[in-house]
């Protein structure tokens, strides 16, 4: 990266920091600005952002109503709420010897609690809000719909096909494709029933499921069940399984990307399948094909017409290698690109993810691969390695045994996208409810194990990490930033519920301490509850913003360097 593209990123994330840092403090400080109107605490000023008013001369953005001043800051880094307070202030000694029943101090131990914990309320209903108006606006959505079925697995067992539409699960309706991901998510093994579409005539299968070990968003391995069932398409890339075979004497390559038969476009190996076979016995015909990763070169080549994909000698490359990394075990015992992986242990692989479990459930014991290479067939073994990784693409990594390899799972064709909008609020209301509730029951196990050691503390990300977060979520798209707003905001409710003292939960058990005790903390007390928590929350600040130092600083000298 040289210098002007890393200024221009730096801009665009320190862009995307501060409207969603400005908005995230904006909206728990109207909280508290809220609450405390309501309960009749006297409210001096609320400024959006910080520093002077906004403008020139005497034109600013800044006005009065009431008593309370209202102001939008040249900083635009959240705001806050100036209330009137007991804590003696020389500017406002005027209004508190006027009103000395309107202080935050002077109110019902339940409307203090009520003002204290608006602010983190409205944080958690900001999502509520958000996830509404983007159910209401509606997004594009997987349904339901059959990519591919892998041989060999349950659904093949039961006769599913690509392109059935599934219309329930044991009775229940699916619309969507997360619908039938939650159903697998809660049954782990046993029977299924599922009703399906298939040209316009409903069936019922049965199919026994099987289960597999799945990594949860803290990279736990978790019981799924697994029919075998993907939404995505399988690519039409072929790999040549002998170099005595018509396919690879007539020229095709594994890793050919297979484009059109006979002059007709094909979307997938299915398509590609029934394009060959349609072309009958005898004679040849047209391929067109994409060869190569990164710079794709277009092939046309003539096939002998067999009939079948079989008697051609092409299969599926299901387990093809795009990439090794260096210093990986797959690099040690000599894997290469364009390597393609045909069984563990003796077993079949029939789909990258089907693999990718395997590896991942090793427990790092060696598995030993048949590996097809340029029309030859390896023996190799590997081990895995337990390695950190980033599951989630916000910066939190959790082990994870890997061998070090890319698959060309970037090149499969997308499955059925249908268009899911929710305007009725009585239904959209309570789903966006509970899209909350399931982020916030994962934030606080998070922090849990956070706490307790099982995630790194390294991991904190402070000020720099957050940045980067917001900003690579701006790169993706207007959803992708949303949804991260939603979870800074939901991080930032449950933290200032936290007991530490500047904190409002620090400050809502003070309230607490003195309703208990009848009678109010001496300001001596209080100061050194205030320093007490100006220091946890310094030394916290400081780990965190260590940690992206720490993370960042070879890429920080590289840009620094970059335009030398």
């Amino acid at each position: 990266m040289n210098f002007i593209d890393g200024a221009f990123q730096v801009s665009s994330y320190a862009f995307a920091f501060v409207v969603m840092l400005g908005v995230l403090i904006f909206v728990h400080e109207l909280g508290h600005f809220l609450a405390a109107k309501a309960c009749g605490v006297r409210v001096l000023k609320f400024s959006l952002g910080f520093g002077s008013p906004v403008g020139i001369g005497r034109f600013r953005l800044r006005w009065v109503r009431g008593h309370t001043e209202y102001l939008v800051g040249w900083i635009p880094l959240g705001g806050f709420v100036k209330m009137l307070s007991e804590i003696p202030e020389p500017e406002a000694a005027a209004e508190l010897a006027a009103h000395p029943t309107e202080t935050l101090e002077a109110k019902p131990l339940w409307q203090k609690l009520v003002v204290i914990f608006a602010g983190p309320a409205m944080n958690l209903l900001l999502p509520v809000v958000i996830y509404t108006g983007i159910l209401a606006v509606g997004f594009p959505q997987a349904d339901s719909v059959i990519g591919e079925v892998e041989a060999d697995s349950p659904a093949a067992a039961a006769g599913l096909r690509p392109n059935d539409r599934v219309t329930a699960i044991d009775g229940t309706p699916v619309q969507w494709w997360r619908q039938i991901r939650a159903a697998l998510a809660a049954h782990t093994s046993g029977e299924l029933a599922i009703q399906y579409e298939r040209d316009g005539v409903k069936e019922t299968a049965r199919l026994s499921l099987e289960s597999r070990q799945r990594s949860d968003p803290f990279g736990e391995l978790v019981p799924v069940g697994w029919l075998g069932l993907y939404h995505r398409h399988p690519q039409a890339m072929v790999a040549t399984s002998n170099r005595a075979l018509p396919g690879y004497r007539a020229g095709l390559r594994t890793g050919d990307r297979v484009t059109e038969v006979a002059g007709e476009p094909v979307a997938d190996w299915y398509a590609f399948a029934d394009a060959y076979a349609a072309a009958g016995r005898g004679g040849e015909v047209s391929i067109a094909l994409a060869r190569g990763r990164e710079t794709a070169e277009d092939v046309t080549l003539r096939v002998p017409a067999l009939g079948d994909l079989e008697s051609l000698g092409v299969i599926r490359a299901d387990v093809l290698i795009a990439e090794v990394t260096d210093d990986s075990p797959a690099a040690e015992v000599g894997l290469r690109t364009g390597d393609l992986i045909q069984g563990v242990d003796g077993v079949p692989t029939r789909s990258f993810e089907s693999f990718a479990d395997l590896v991942r459930t090793s427990g790092g014991r060696s598995l030993a691969l048949s590996v097809l290479r340029d029309g030859e067939t390896l023996d190799v073994s590997v081990k895995p390695a337990l390695v950190q990784t980033d599951l989630t693409g916000f910066g939190i990594e959790v082990s994870r045994y890997r061998i070090g390899i890319v698959g060309n799972n970037f090149l499969a064709v997308p499955g059925s996208i249908g268009f899911e909008q929710v305007v009725n609020p009585l239904v959209a209301v309570p789903r966006a409810v509970a899209m909350t509730v399931e982020i916030t029951q994962l934030f606080i196990r998070g922090l849990g194990k956070l706490i307790t050691g099982d995630v790194p503390r390294n991991q904190l990300a402070g000020p720099i990490g957050i940045a980067e977060i917001a900003g690579k979520a701006l790169e993706r798209g207007w959803m992708d930033y949303l949804q991260t707003l939603i979870l800074i905001s939901i991080n930032l409710g449950i933290l200032n519920l936290l007991p530490i003292p500047l904190l409002d939960g620090g400050q809502a058990v003070v309230f607490l301490v003195e309703g208990v005790r009848n009678e109010r903390l001496s300001l001596r007390t209080r100061e050194c509850i205030q320093q007490i928590g100006f220091t946890m929350l310094v030394v916290i600040m400081g780990f965190a913003f260590w940690n992206d130092i720490s993370r960042n600083w070879s890429r920080v000298v590289d840009w620094l360097t970059g335009g030398l």
